[in-house]
């Protein structure tokens, strides 16, 4: 016997004539739901899942499993920390915020339990949740206090815990757990010997200090790319930890007069996730380059030619790296240039010299060195590219490198396809995504480089 719920479902199976197309079937609206609901997020989640935190791990992976509490204080920079909170979930974190009353005052918490997906927390109760979360055997894994006022600062240097977030930075501290503080106040608060002298308290008890940035007479919280930035540094892997790593990136460009330049198109893009890759896993990392990053805690040296930069590179190195991962597209051809702006108009004839070739000069005067290069050709096939990679490698005494087809994509894209290529490996390694992912591909390659050579 057929239920009624048989019934229609067996009605919905047949298919009606097409009246506008005689002999074929109607399209199938059943299927053409399910496909309709297969593109939809799916909404089989945990009962307890906030409907905001569909952007976990949408940017990447590098905080996943990791659970950060942000500390808000009464600094007008508190309206940040929405966007701030968002980007360490896109970034794969579980995130919890704790706010003093005067916070609460400058943003309200609801907005902040609708970018954490949890509920705030604004005062201690029953639960301890101080203890809870930064407690011996708490459930975060840093307490991330931004913005910090002068007023807080001092209260932790001295061991004062009368705002929930003072409680929880004297519990974090106690237990271990790592700690960030991100200033915010104007900029005489920020120049008062006392605050100072805090400051100085603070980093002497191994807990970071994340910016400020000097502007219109403010001291205004760091820029969220930065905090993220730092913490990613924090909780990372830590696989290049006191490890120098010089990266050099992007394009030179060779003077022909005063306002013209031979360049290519390199993007730079490459070398500058490099540079973010190697900071997040630890590394002391130097940026050469004719452009700007950005970031505090990379150091970058401005580089427009491929003379400078042969240079600067040189030079650098005297003080001691482990690592040159030479990613930068440096002018094979330079010229003289004239002094003067060269009259348009009648034909120009350039004559072109060799520049000098910065991996050959590195290897010569550094024989340990780690040195990493690209290989970049057009329209080849696989077997050819790994041909003439692995031939570089072989003459420039190259550790690694990396190969790609750019007919194919990858100058000034925001993805790429890459073949890594080492010495002591017969089979080249395959890699394609955008340039972050790249970037971490090639750090785990020289993470095991170094690793060998201390074995």
């Amino acid at each position: 016997m057929k239920t009624p719920l048989e019934d229609t479902q067996n009605l919905a199976d047949q298919k009606e004539p097409n009246r506008e197309n005689p002999g074929q079937k109607e399209p199938d609206r059943v299927d053409e739901k399910d496909k309709q609901d297969r593109q939809k997020p799916s909404r089989r989640k945990p009962e307890n899942f906030h409907p905001t935190l569909w952007i976990q791990g949408q940017k990447s992976s590098s905080l996943a499993g990791k659970t950060i509490v942000i500390g808000v204080t009464g600094s007008i920079g508190a309206v940040r920390t929405v966007e701030l909170a968002r980007e360490l979930i896109r970034n794969g974190a579980e995130v919890h915020a704790v706010m003093t009353e005067a916070a609460t005052r400058i943003l309200h918490p609801d907005a902040l339990h609708y970018a954490t997906g949890n509920p705030v927390i604004t005062e201690l109760g029953g639960r301890v949740e101080h203890v809870e979360f930064c407690g011996l055997k708490g459930r975060a894994d840093l307490l991330l206090i931004a913005p910090a006022t002068a007023n807080t600062v001092g209260k932790i240097a001295f061991g004062i815990d009368d705002t929930p977030v003072t409680s929880f930075a004297t519990t974090a501290l106690g237990s271990g757990v790592p700690v960030m503080v991100v200033p915010a106040m104007h900029e005489s608060m920020f120049r008062h010997p006392a605050v100072a002298e805090n400051l100085v308290k603070l980093r002497s008890w191994g807990i970071q200090i994340v910016g400020p940035r000097l502007e219109e007479g403010i001291a205004k919280i760091a820029a969220n790319e930065e905090i993220v930035l730092e913490v990613e540094r924090v909780l990372g892997s830590k696989t290049l930890e006191n490890r120098k790593i010089i990266i050099t990136s992007g394009s030179t460009a060779e003077s022909i007069d005063p306002i013209r330049i031979l360049t290519n198109r390199a993007s730079g893009k490459t070398g500058k996730e490099l540079a973010l890759e190697a900071y997040r896993n630890g590394a002391d990392v130097t940026l050469v380059h004719r452009d700007r990053l950005g970031f505090s805690g990379i150091r970058e040296i401005f580089a427009e030619s491929a003379a400078e930069m042969t240079e600067a590179v040189l030079l650098e190195l005297e003080s001691g790296y482990d690592v040159l991962i030479s990613s930068a597209a440096i002018a094979d051809y330079t010229v003289e240039p004239s002094p003067e702006k060269i009259k348009s108009g009648g034909e120009l004839v350039l004559r072109l010299k060799p520049t000098r070739k910065l991996i050959k000069e590195c290897r010569e005067k550094y024989p340990d060195l780690i040195i990493v290069g690209f290989k970049a050709e057009t329209g080849v096939e696989k077997q050819e590219l790994l041909r003439r990679a692995s031939s570089t490698l072989k003459a420039s005494k190259l550790d690694l490198i990396a190969a790609n087809d750019v007919a194919k994509g990858g100058m000034g894209t925001e993805e790429n396809e890459l073949y890594l290529v080492r010495r002591e490996k017969s089979e080249p390694r395959h890699v394609s995504g955008n340039k972050r992912k790249l970037a971490a591909y090639i750090l785990e390659e020289v993470a095991e480089l170094l690793k060998q050579k201390l074995s």
